[in-house]
């Protein structure tokens, strides 16, 4: 839970989205190429994000899976698709900073709209891979309060916060802006998976009685 928070935040906040110039691509392009070496970065730590995320995902399924194994089943199922489509992302980026390289080296305008291109498809896909990540840990919390195995309240944290963050996917994917008022819900889940994360290293799973793990 905490490498594959750690990697999103450092992949996207220091390595890719700086370089990103709102309202002018040629200035994205040009930013794009003169840091190849951070955006390579970036995208190899959303690489690592996405094996992060199957890596929790099969860690949860066997902590809860004996509570309801159809269910936790579709969990892990929304966590290995968010990890999909994560890295299916990346290629926008892989082909928008080859762009950039071939805009700075020819000065070819026409290569202007392909950038653009790139970056809404690097951005929507983005946007779109926290659909099944919404929908899997809804899940997988729910899961986690029913098994008892982590304290009542920190799955509770995330069971309330994280449909927030699955209503702000949906609505930053297919409109133009999202409502202050829905990022203000949505800033609880921010620090929940470092939180947690840090909480569960330290106390792990109580296991200690799996009887009431069944079906």
């Amino acid at each position: 839970m905490l490498l594959q928070a750690i990697t999103s935040l450092v992949s996207g906040a220091l390595f890719l989205n700086p370089f990103v110039v709102q309202g002018d691509i040629a200035g994205t392009m040009r930013r794009f190429a003169g840091h190849a070496a951070f955006v390579q970065a970036g995208i190899a730590g959303d690489i690592v994000t996405a094996l992060g995320i199957i890596a929790l995902a099969a860690v949860l399924y066997a902590a809860v899976g004996q509570r309801n194994k159809p269910l936790a089943l579709v969990a892990l199922g929304f966590y290995i698709l968010e990890a999909g489509i994560l890295v299916v992302s990346k290629i926008a980026v892989f082909a928008l900073l080859h762009i950039s390289r071939e805009y700075i080296a020819s000065g070819d305008p026409s290569l202007e709209t392909l950038a653009n291109l790139a970056l809404a498809a690097k951005d929507f896909t983005y946007r779109v891979h926290m659909m099944p990540f919404g929908l899997g840990a809804t899940f997988f919390y729910y899961l986690l309060y029913r098994s008892g195995i982590v304290p009542a309240w920190l799955s509770l944290w995330g069971l309330v916060a994280v449909p927030f963050v699955l209503v702000g996917s949906v609505w930053a994917a297919f409109a133009a802006s999202v409502p202050p008022v829905l990022l203000a819900l949505a800033i609880p889940y921010v620090p929940f998976e470092f939180f947690a994360g840090a909480f569960l290293l330290v106390r792990g799973f109580h296991i200690a009685n799996r009887k009431d793990l069944t079906l």
